[in-house]
């Protein structure tokens, strides 16, 4: 299985615009979404069959056994976190503030106080004419890697015969990036033609970079800014980078979007630039013709 990993260096960048592109024109049966924080590639796909779902346990949190609870306040005394507060005479956790350390177990007098693991999240596997693997983490909630790799550990187990694989990546530099570039064929970097974008470009770059694995670049919205686009194109020319293509600003798309289609699946001239970025990423892959 050739895997293809879309990412970008921040969030609207039309990373999901190319995956979803990418999924119709190859007619992929092995997909993922590891933007696990905010996932949204399942709202071009139509009615989904059934998942299978597993809870996804993440860090310990404190819990208070309110019938011991003495109302003396330690817990909250030597709490770094301001994680607990007072629910009238007893001791209450925040779930979102815990972080799960342990500190207001241990100066409990009462033992009122223990640490249970923290349902995190929700993982999510169909299978119907293709596998999707997806999840979907609970707001405020840590361990984003550690569900990323659960979700491409699913895709690899439930479609492991699959020529090509096309993974959606989470935005930026964080742990679920990382967690995704792993074990990947090729890292697709969807560029924005802005100073901010450059610089999201550069970060992103450096940091896939430190996996060995092989990279391609394009810029999404190019005609937005033709100077700073020149610009990324300078630097894949610098750093040996294969620059696939400029994707035109095209209303068409949020149309699309908005009717819960992809780009692939409309007439119009963003269309045709995917389909042609397409294929130049199946030549990287070794899985086209030059």
């Amino acid at each position: 299985m050739k895997k293809l990993l879309i990412l970008s260096g921040k969030g609207g960048t039309g990373k999901t615009t190319v995956a979803a592109a990418f999924a119709s024109f190859s007619g992929a049966r092995a997909l993922a979404d590891c933007d696990v924080d905010a996932p949204n590639l399942h709202l071009v796909f139509g009615e989904l069959p059934t998942p299978r779902s597993t809870d996804f346990m993440g860090g310990d949190k404190a819990r208070v056994n309110v019938e011991k609870c003495l109302g003396c306040g330690k817990c909250l005394e030597h709490c770094r976190f301001g994680a607990l507060s007072f629910a009238g005479d007893k001791a209450v956790v925040n779930e979102y503030a815990c972080e799960g350390c342990g500190v207001c177990a241990q100066v409990c007098p009462a033992g009122a106080v223990t640490l249970l693991p923290d349902l995190a999240g929700r993982q999510e596997l169909y299978q119907g004419e293709r596998v999707f693997s997806t999840a979907m983490l609970k707001m405020g909630r840590g361990n984003s890697g550690k569900l990323v790799t659960k979700v491409k550990l699913d895709l690899l187990k439930y479609a492991p015969n699959c020529p090509l694989a096309i993974v959606d990546g989470s935005p930026g530099i964080g742990c679920p990036v990382i967690a995704s570039v792993g074990g990947m064929d090729l890292v697709l970097v969807v560029a924005e033609p802005s100073p901010s974008g450059i610089s999201d470009l550069e970060r992103l770059v450096k940091t896939a970079e430190s996996f060995r694995v092989k990279l391609a670049v394009c810029v999404n919205r190019w005609d937005m800014s033709p100077e700073n686009t020149e610009k990324i194109e300078a630097f894949c020319l610098r750093q040996g980078l294969p620059f696939l293509g400029r994707l035109p600003y095209d209303k068409s798309a949020s149309l699309a979007i908005n009717r819960g289609l992809s780009v692939a699946d409309v007439d119009c001239p963003l269309r045709e630039a995917l389909k042609e970025l397409y294929g130049k990423a199946l030549v990287l892959l070794e899985l086209g013709k030059n």
